[in-house]
Parts: C-alpha cells; sequence; structure tokens
C-alpha cells in the first residue's frame, strides 16, 4: 500500500489508500530507531527524557520505499522510520477496545477445547506456540498424554516459567475420597471463582492435574469473567459501573500466621475502560464497607446479577479430566469450578500456580524465532 505524508501543526500525518494515521513530534522524537538510540540486543533505551530538546520541532518527513524519513529543527541526522514499524504503533485510534488485543472472547458455543499433548509441547516449538497462544487468546487450555504420578504438573510451569509459591507451599492437594459405605453422600460443587483474590498481586495462573478420578462427577467446568462482564454491562450500565468503580476487600486467615488482604474492584479496568482483572470469589469477600451508602443497593443488585451470569450454563464449558491430563487457566480472567460427585472411587489432582509474564514472554520469543510475531 502506497502512502504519503505531511507535517500540520507540528503533527506527522500518514495517509494511505484505506487509513490515515497521525503521529506527534515529541512522540517520534522519545523513539527514534536505530543503536545510538536503543540497545541492539535487548531494545532498552538509552537515552532518557531529559536528553530530549525542549522544543521538538518536525522539519520534514518524506516516503523512501518502505520507511519514512525525518528530520527535526536543530537536527540534521536523517532518522529512518520502518513504516510497517510506525503502523503497529499507531496510537491514532478513534476507539479504545474493552479486551486487549489477541483475546477472544467466549461462552458454552466454544466446543473446541484448547488442547497440547505434552510431549509436542516439550519437543516442537510451533506446538508449544500453538497451546501458549491458545493460552493467551481463551484464558485456559487442557494438556494431555502425562503420566499421572505426583509433581507431574511442574512439567506445565517448565514450558514457559517458574512455579509461585505461596503459603500452600509450591503445589496444593486437592483430594477427596468418596466414602463407599454411604452412597447417599455428595460432594458439593463450587461456584466458578478465581483463585486468592485475596493476594496483591494475585497469582496470574493456575495450573491443575488429575492424578486418580474414579468418582461419578465432578467436572471442571471454566467460564470467562470478560464475556460475563461484558454482558453485565449489556443488560445492567449502572451496576457494571458500580462493579468497576468501589473496591472491596478481600480476605483469608489461614493459621496464625497468615493475614492476607487485598482491596480490589471485583472488576477492574484500565482508566481507557479496557478489561485488565475479574476478582470473583463470594468465599473469601468481606463485609462490604468501601461502596458508599448510596451506591451498596446498586452494587448488591449487580453483584446478583453477575453471580446468576457466572452460573448460566450457557456461560459455561465442561469437561472431566482423566488421569494423566490437565488444564491451565488464566487467573485474572477465568473462573473455574467443579461440578459435584458422588458414589465410590476418589478424586485426587495437586494445584500449583505460576505468572502469566513469563508465558506471555515465551509466546513472544517463540513467535519470533520462527517467524511468527
Amino acid at each position: 500500500m502506497t502512502y504519503t505524508t505531511r507535517i500540520e501543526d507540528n503533527i506527522l500525518h500518514l495517509t494511505g489508500a484505506e487509513n490515515q494515521t497521525r503521529f506527534h513530534a515529541v512522540w517520534l522524537r522519545d523513539n527514534l530507531p536505530g543503536a545510538a538510540y536503543r540497545d541492539p540486543g535487548n531494545g532498552q533505551r538509552l537515552v532518557t527524557l531529559a536528553n530530549l530538546p525542549e522544543v521538538i520541532t518536525l522539519a520534514s518527513a518524506d516516503v523512501n520505499n518502505d520507511a519514512i524519513d525525518i528530520c527535526f529543527d536543530g537536527d540534521e541526522t536523517v532518522h529512518s522510520f520502518a513504516l510497517s514499524w510506525l503502523l503497529d504503533h499507531a496510537y491514532d485510534t478513534a476507539e479504545i477496545p474493552d479486551l486487549n488485543p489477541g483475546i477472544t472472547a467466549w461462552t458454552a458455543a466454544l466446543t473446541d477445547v484448547p488442547t497440547g499433548d505434552i510431549t509436542a509441547l516439550k519437543t516442537d516449538k510451533s506446538a508449544r506456540l500453538d497451546w501458549l497462544s491458545q493460552v493467551e487468546t481463551y484464558g485456559f487450555a487442557k494438556v494431555t498424554g502425562m503420566e499421572p504420578v505426583e509433581g507431574g504438573l511442574f512439567d506445565i510451569a517448565d514450558l514457559f516459567g517458574y512455579v509461585r509459591e505461596t503459603n500452600y507451599g509450591r503445589h496444593f492437594e486437592v483430594r477427596t475420597e468418596v466414602n463407599p459405605v454411604n452412597l447417599a453422600y455428595t460432594g458439593l460443587g463450587l461456584q466458578a471463582h478465581t483463585d486468592n483474590p485475596y493476594r496483591d498481586p494475585v497469582p496470574t495462573l493456575q495450573i491443575l492435574a488429575c492424578l486418580e478420578n474414579s468418582a461419578a462427577g465432578g467436572e471442571n467446568m471454566v467460564v470467562d469473567g470478560f464475556a460475563c462482564a461484558q454482558r453485565l454491562r449489556e443488560e445492567d450500565p449502572e451496576g457494571f459501573d458500580a462493579l468497576a468503580s468501589y473496591s472491596i476487600r478481600f480476605e483469608y486467615a489461614g493459621s496464625s500466621d497468615v493475614r492476607l488482604q487485598s482491596w480490589r474492584p471485583m472488576i477492574e479496568l484500565s482508566p481507557e475502560g479496557t478489561f485488565i482483572q475479574m476478582r470473583f470469589n463470594s468465599r473469601s469477600i468481606g463485609p462490604v464497607q468501601d461502596v458508599p451508602f448510596e451506591a451498596m443497593e446498586i452494587w448488591y443488585r449487580a453483584y446478583r446479577r453477575l453471580s446468576a451470569i457466572i452460573d448460566d450454563p450457557a456461560m459455561e464449558v465442561t469437561f472431566k479430566l482423566s488421569p494423566g491430563e490437565a488444564f491451565i487457566v488464566d487467573n485474572t480472567r477465568v473462573l473455574h469450578a467443579r461440578k459435584g460427585y458422588s458414589g465410590e472411587g476418589s478424586r485426587w489432582l495437586q494445584g500449583c500456580y505460576a505468572d502469566k509474564d513469563g508465558l506471555r514472554s515465551t509466546r513472544a520469543a517463540l513467535a519470533h524465532e520462527l517467524g511468527d510475531a
């Protein structure tokens, strides 16, 4: 596509056949390309704002094949910006989306659960890249082909990063023996929730691996919290704003030396309105006292409605793990749950936490290496 340039009011106007974008002079000066301004190895800036002139004025901007050559007043150097780089980093957008790029909201209509085989994930970089990309896109994925042994879940964390140890230890047990004598006994299901909302920051990834699962029921369930929040905003904009506007206290006191608390909104947005995080765990909410008196009924109305949306089967994806299978969830977005179970048998899962900065870094590095960036 052919682009033309013009400078107006000290702003570069870059115009193509189908789109136009603008760049301020100070932004261009702060993002100069080249080894004199950024480390060629890691991309870190080599200059600070103090190194920039007080007055920055665009002198010229010309198209040079696939680059834009820019000159500033008082600077004889021609700075060549790659056209593709400018377009990839354009900020002149008409609207900020509520979901970050690469994220796809989903409901029960998502019938193909993202899945990767552990052997392929360990040995095939393309398979690992595809699986990591699906975790970023959908906020969860399964892993199959594992040996159902204690500690096997660490192999998943090793694919992209490190285990985040907490007061629960490096990993935790989710183990229940169903009493075969009392056939009337029913294991309670758990409402879909995010883990550890009382931490700041919360563990951003959770891994659960199955070692035994012979009980009837006990299916795992995941719900896209962002899709639920979008639905709430469509149904009750006032209530959505209340949940996003007021921080509440989440708390946990598991022993004499553990008293965890955090104050954050149930729906956390960026200043631009983009979804950042969901915290939903009714068991861990303290008495709500940071919501103004005038907004309390609105807040509770929205809380009740959000809870009902999360419980709606139309929002959930359900699967039952077999021994040697696991799944990972983005704990800042995807809620997870367990269906009730009963009868004879046992159910034993091991869980651990990790952080998605490692997952994102590994995915980006693989994409760069494989030319899929």
